[in-house]
């Protein structure tokens, strides 16, 4: 019950510091990332899959998802202090190979500003789980 109430209250933190953090619209962004579910989860019971589960991934330090194995090129750059923020994650959702040229990921990019805008601010209603 404990987890469960503590779980709420991120949940609604994350949900009320939204406006302030996300340029873009979650709704619209839960939609652009229909392309990222065959390789990504988010939510509840959300696992890895060929890539990471994204839960609390806008902030965090990249390549430190238990029990994904990453490229050398993320490791090297994660050892380096790679944060998943805000520019980082628009240089990424753009062409991830611009960020990590020999990574994992084979998704070509979003094109359009506003997708990468919905889609962060979609991740931002996700708390890490």
């Amino acid at each position: 019950m404990k987890a469960r109430l503590t779980s709420l209250i991120a949940v609604t933190a994350a949900v009320l510091a939204l406006p302030a953090l996300a340029e873009g619209d979650a709704a619209a962004g839960e939609k652009v990332f229909n392309k990222c579910k065959a390789c990504h989860a988010v939510g509840e019971g959300a696992k890895n899959k060929v890539g990471p589960e994204l839960n609390g991934i806008v902030g965090k330090a990249a390549g430190t998802r238990e029990g994904f194995k990453y490229s050398d090129d993320l490791v090297g750059l994660a050892e380096g202090g790679l944060i998943w923020d805000d520019a980082n994650l628009h240089t990424y959702l753009t062409n991830p190979k611009d960020l990590i040229p020999k990574g994992k990921m084979s998704f070509a990019g979003l094109k359009k500003e506003e997708d990468i805008n919905n889609v962060i601010a979609y991740l931002q209603t996700f708390p890490d789980m």
